[in-house]
């Protein structure tokens, strides 16, 4: 048993949709559980059709829903289908844009943006059967059982791995392929959740390590992980072996490589994650395992569309005496999180991402407390394995802000 997990760009254009039934035909013969994300752009088009509807903007809404229907219309036309199978989906969401937004917007995000991967999953595992790969469909949402922290969902393990063995499992007598959805799940209520963006190899690495697969891989459209984004660094180059803890620690600090939850499942239960290119399959791509892996190349991490939040207390109470603990509260309360926090002694930085509505909501939960000043259009750069002239080159024509160090990691704010 292995667990693939192909991501949006392995599925964004015709020729490699065929490349993905190449691959999945060349592991004939073995079981694979195969997550796929929603197709392309396709969640970023969704969260403008809800944030449109959230405004109370219903024509907007339904227009720029219409183009993801007929983006999805043709690509299934293009692949020979009838597309009649997606039309439930359609409706799903839009019964919920014609009505009025009465709950949160985390609520109603949810609700329309997991159509995206039940719209894609739905056309490939269609297509597939086209092709004569015999495949089993699943709406993971019947599945993967969650609690009702909506845009960043917890899962309740124990039903999840109760329905897995009891749904699951069984469809692997009739098909070598079960084709789901990841980033997605459900309350007791049935109530769609998503799992954070990025979550769908969060979603693999539950279900490899549920079914205690022998690997889980990753198929991308670069050669690997690389050290930093190749857009953003023109001299990133690949690692062929990292292991489990390097990993969380270029997650935590934003690389986009992997999900940072994926990990901990998988090392759980000693299973290698692999990453590998869809568009080289062949090639011999990256390893994660449990291993020491020495002289690692500075990894390098770019966080765009940053804002600092510099708090100073009203009163010039030392920022440590409860005043700090009342701004991680807040922090909780709003399913917000800093990237970096600094403090001095009556005063407290916080750098998060530019979240326009979250942003808000923190600086005006503690304006009672502090002086609150927000500076937006920043970027944070993290360097793992760092070298003071790597440092230096990349900080050239930026204005530095703020900046971290130990030993191993350097972090600074820029405004370029």
């Amino acid at each position: 048993m292995q667990v693939f997990k192909f991501g949006g760009a392995s599925v964004s254009t015709l020729d490699r949709i065929y490349k993905v039934a190449d691959i999945l035909k060349s592991y004939s013969g073995q079981k694979l559980l195969v997550v796929v994300s929603a197709i392309g752009k396709t969640t970023n088009a969704l969260e403008s059709v809800v944030t449109a509807f959230y405004r109370g903007d219903k024509e907007e809404a339904l227009r720029q829903f219409e183009a993801v229907k007929n983006q999805h219309l043709q690509l299934a036309a293009d692949l020979g289908l009838e597309a009649g199978f997606l039309n439930d989906f359609f409706t799903e969401v839009e019964w919920l844009l014609h009505d009025k937004p009465v709950k949160h917007f985390d609520y109603y995000y949810d609700q329309v943006v997991c159509v995206g991967e039940l719209l894609s999953t739905t056309i490939i595992s269609r297509f597939l059967a086209s092709q004569q790969i015999k495949n089993s469909w699943v709406d993971v949402r019947d599945i993967l059982r969650t609690d009702n922290n909506f845009r960043d969902a917890r899962i309740n393990w124990a039903v999840t791995e109760q329905k897995v063995a009891q749904q699951v499992m069984p469809l692997f007598e009739n098909a070598e392929i079960v084709l789901t959805q990841g980033f997605i799940g459900a309350t007791d209520e049935n109530e769609s959740t998503t799992l954070g963006r990025e979550g769908s190899d969060y979603t693999a690495a539950v279900f490899a390590n549920i079914l205690a697969a022998r690997a889980q891989t990753i198929w991308k459209d670069v050669p690997g992980v690389m050290n930093a984004d190749p857009k953003q660094y023109s001299a990133a180059t690949l690692i062929k072996e990292l292991n489990y803890k390097e990993v969380i620690e270029m997650a935590y600090y934003g690389a986009q490589v992997i999900h940072p939850k994926t990990i901990k499942p998988l090392q759980n239960k000693g299973i290698p994650l692999l990453v590998k290119s869809f568009l080289q399959p062949d090639a011999e791509g990256t390893v994660i395992h449990d291993k020491a892996v020495a002289q690692l190349p500075p990894i390098i991490v770019y966080k765009q569309a940053q804002a600092l939040v510099h708090l100073s207390s009203k009163d010039f109470s030392f920022v440590g005496e409860g005043l700090t603990a009342k701004v991680y509260t807040v922090f909780e309360d709003l399913h917000f999180k800093p990237n970096l926090t600094q403090n001095a002694a009556i005063s407290l930085q916080c750098v998060v991402d530019d979240i326009a509505e979250k942003v808000e909501g923190f600086a005006l939960a503690l304006s009672d407390d502090f002086d609150v000043q927000v500076t937006k259009g920043l970027t944070l750069l993290t360097i793992r394995h760092y070298t003071e002239s790597l440092l230096q080159e990349l900080c050239a024509d930026c204005h530095v802000l703020l900046q971290q160090k130990t030993p191993e990691t350097v972090q600074v704010l820029l405004r370029k």
